[in-house]
């Protein structure tokens, strides 16, 4: 029984990886390939996918505990699933540093600019460029505006939720 309790996550831990499978839940909908025109690929679904695990990120950031260990437990979740997905793709063990690296500078490089644009707002051009320059980067950008507001009503909606339930790992996105 003592072992249980010692091995049991703690409930931060369990609480970012719901808010991480929410997110993933979240990014897969098909309305945001097929209505908003995000790319179906790798690098369309890897930007979709971090993209709301940014707005959980900053959702949660500068609050007090347990808020800042939620937001760490989900980046960590994140990273773990990174890790999975690359091995999954077949990626060898000795690319796989290589490889978790670039993706580690490629998100934070997008955690800063994602809050620097939403520090803008609401001066919608940073965000809007941000999205283009992106999601967007290898396809038509024309569906960038509708992304956009899909972003702000998300993130919206996240900062209209009691903190307390995200920190137990319930985030309602918003229908699209």
């Amino acid at each position: 029984m003592r072992l249980n309790r010692l091995f049991r996550p703690r409930p931060a831990q369990s609480a970012g990886r719901a808010l991480y499978a929410g997110a993933v839940e979240q990014s897969r909908t098909p309305a945001l390939y097929a209505d908003l025109g995000a790319p179906d690929t790798v690098e369309g679904r890897f930007e979709i996918y971090s993209l709301h695990v940014v707005l959980l990120l900053d959702r949660l950031r500068g609050h007090a505990a347990p808020a800042g260990e939620v937001s760490q437990a989900l980046f960590d979740a994140y990273v773990k699933d990174l890790d999975h997905a690359l091995r999954e793709l077949g990626v060898g063990d000795l690319a796989v540093g290589r490889k978790m690296r670039k993706l580690g500078e490629a998100f934070y490089g997008r955690g800063k600019s994602y809050e620097a644009a939403f520090t803008a707002l609401p001066d919608e051009a940073p965000l809007l460029a941000l999205l283009t320059r992106t999601v967007y980067a290898e396809t038509d950008a024309s569906p960038v505006p509708r992304l956009l507001d899909y972003v702000l009503d998300q993130r919206a909606a996240l900062a209209d939720q009691a903190l307390e339930r995200l920190t137990e790992g319930d985030a309602a996105w918003k229908p699209l």
